[in-house]
């Protein structure tokens, strides 16, 4: 059984840092592309990074142009765990944060319809 469980989402101050988790089970997980999206209160789902691992892949880390420099994407294969650090946050950062995945050995996108697999999600609120 697929499995993704989203970790660390909690209210932060703007400026401030999070470091989200996403521990994945079910599938051979070096084989998939983890992506991270983002929920807004009344807003559609949107696509924040990917991260995949397969040498073909020239796309290996994939950012929105919203969080590019501030958020970072990394994996760890022994700990089926994808992490995402996010810096220098910002209120237009809120919402609930899902990890999903693609594959086997799919290339990384951030086309939500593209993904087969979906977390519960994690609420990130950021505000003073």
């Amino acid at each position: 059984q697929v499995q993704l469980v989203e970790s660390g989402g909690e209210l932060v101050q703007p400026g401030g840092t999070l470091r989200l988790s996403c521990v994945v089970s079910g599938f051979t997980f070096k084989d998939y592309a983890i992506g991270w999206f983002r929920q807004a209160p009344g807003k559609e789902r949107e696509g924040v990074s990917c991260s995949s691992d397969y040498a073909y892949d020239d796309t290996s880390t994939m950012y929105s142009e919203s969080v590019k420099g501030r958020f970072t994407v990394s994996r760890d294969n022994a700990k089926n765990t994808v992490y995402l650090q996010m810096n220098s946050l910002k209120s237009e950062d809120t919402g609930v944060y899902y990890c999903a995945a693609i594959g086997p050995w799919a290339r990384c996108t951030l086309a939500r319809y593209e993904y087969d697999y979906w977390g519960e999600g994690t609420q990130v609120t950021v505000s003073s």
